[in-house]
């Protein structure tokens, strides 16, 4: 179990989630510069596009958003110039205030998840990054570097766990031998990595927001990633009738809906502002 803080270390991620929803509003903006994107805000797919649009949202809105999320594969297919683009793309953000999740979904055990934890959770890194995406099913034990790794730095880990693809049922809501699915086995370890942890634990879940209903236990006293707002089909109304009493915990991810209002820097500033000022609608509305 990790340490619920880290007691004369950094402030834990949690804590400083929780702060950055409470005062910017819980929004997670993604960077997504994938070959349609680039083109329609008119840009090559290469590496100048890849820089002008990636420069473009950190710009509109790291100094707003909670959370900035850029989409590491994208950066990736570009070899060594595109993770240049990427590390300083975090740099950057995080100067401007917003906490960077680094969505990787990595996964793997031993020493290759010691190195995956080290290039995203390590403070030495260049691509340190205040959270990264990993994915539990091989055992959520595999994590264990990444959660010892990220409770040292008072990073945050966000664990695959009911996701918004229709695919994802066939792993996730497979039964385990106790009767539990796989996803609330997951869960379940999530919520005893975040037990005693104030005002939230740093181990938080992935789950879709497209679920309609998430058939899960999600209280794990840690933060609840909700992707599928917008170009997958959910809407912020649709959050309280999946995240039920921990709703207040979620933080909504949302992409396109928010990048297909770019180039320009005050249209994706104003989308960002819209949907921010829509689920803290929602969210003040939900009984606590």
């Amino acid at each position: 179990m990790s340490e619920p803080t880290n007691a004369g270390g950094p402030e834990p991620f949690g804590a400083r989630l929780r702060r950055a929803m409470d005062t910017r509003g819980p929004l997670c903006a993604g960077i997504d510069p994938h070959a349609a994107l680039l083109h329609s805000w008119g840009l090559s797919d290469d590496l100048r596009g890849l820089e002008t649009f990636t420069r473009t949202c950190v710009e509109a809105l790291a100094d707003r958003v909670a959370v900035l999320k850029p989409q590491s594969a994208f950066f990736e297919r570009f070899g060594s110039r595109g993770i240049a683009i990427l590390e300083k793309a975090v740099e950057e953000a995080r100067a401007a205030g917003a906490l960077v999740l680094m969505d990787a979904k990595r996964g793997d055990i031993g020493s290759t998840m010691a190195a995956y934890a080290a290039t995203y959770l390590d403070k030495d890194s260049p691509l340190f990054s205040d959270a990264v995406t990993v994915s539990p099913y091989l055992g959520f034990g595999s994590l264990r570097p990444a959660l010892d790794a990220a409770a040292v730095s008072g990073a945050g880990v966000f664990v695959l766990a009911l996701t918004s693809n229709p695919e994802g049922a066939e792993v996730q809501r497979a039964t385990a031998a106790d009767g539990r699915s796989l996803a609330q086995v997951m869960l379940d370890h999530m919520a005893a990595e975040n037990a005693g942890a104030r005002p939230l634990g740093s181990v938080g879940a992935v789950v879709g927001a497209t679920l309609g209903q998430a058939r899960a236990d999600l209280a794990i006293n840690g933060p609840l990633l909700a992707p599928g707002i917008g170009a997958q089909g959910a809407t912020p109304a649709d959050l309280p009738g999946v995240f039920g009493a921990s709703v207040h915990e979620v933080v909504p991810s949302v992409s396109r809906g928010v990048l297909r209002h770019g180039p320009s820097v005050n249209g994706l500033r104003a989308a960002a502002a819209a949907l921010t000022d829509e689920i803290r609608t929602v969210l003040d509305r939900a009984p606590r």
